[in-house]
């Protein structure tokens, strides 16, 4: 795993992709990459965070983690992308930085990255797996190679069976109502992994 560098790009409302992003950076170091977490920018109005308690708190307790630049997405060999849906979409925030891409991918600096994707709604059928699926169509215009974990290790089962990346139902007061830790990092170390491979093969 020698030499893999990995970005950790979330965004997060009131934790749990936060949660997620952590866990995927402890999964991706101990499978020896060089790890960046990042977020991308918040869009929403001050007011609309003042309103709601959770979210101005996790704002405040994560003022510190560096915002994402597209620097990072030029450094890194792989990638993996933790928000939450939003109408089996992707959020806002996400996709506004997706859309400042442009000149990478114009000049080819994301064909070959490595990517994965998690997600996570307020329901089992919330639209967990169209986010990551949304998420994967900029990924294969990107040109980009995508690691799902798939069913590549009985955690994905116990996390509740998402091929397309690691997802979570989470209840009204934040709670996370699936074990996904282990999941997580083992999506985390199969992109390293799969990052190694080939980075690899483009030095032979």
């Amino acid at each position: 795993m020698e030499n893999v560098k990995l970005a950790v790009i979330y965004y997060s409302s009131t934790g749990t992709n936060y949660k997620m992003a952590k866990w995927a950076e402890d999964g991706a170091k101990q499978a020896g990459a060089e790890v960046k977490l990042v977020k991308v920018p918040e869009l929403a109005p001050q007011a609309a965070i003042e309103q709601n308690p959770a979210w101005k708190a996790h704002i405040d307790a994560t003022k510190d983690v560096p915002e994402v630049a597209l620097d990072d997405l030029e450094w890194a060999d792989a990638y993996i992308f933790s928000m939450p849906t939003r109408f089996g979409n992707l959020p806002a925030q996400m996709k506004q930085f997706l859309d400042t891409t442009g000149g990478l991918w114009f000049n080819g600096k994301l064909i070959n990255k490595v990517v994965s994707g998690m997600s996570s709604a307020n329901n089992p059928h919330g639209g967990q797996e169209t986010t990551i699926q949304n998420l994967y169509t900029t990924m294969m215009h990107w040109g980009a190679i995508i690691a799902a974990p798939g069913y590549s290790d009985p955690v994905t089962f116990s996390a509740g069976g998402n091929p397309y990346g690691t997802s979570v139902t989470v209840d009204q007061e934040g709670n996370m109502q699936e074990d996904v830790q282990e999941a997580v990092k083992h999506q985390a170390k199969r992109t390293a992994t799969v990052a190694s491979w080939v980075k690899q093969g483009q030095q032979q």
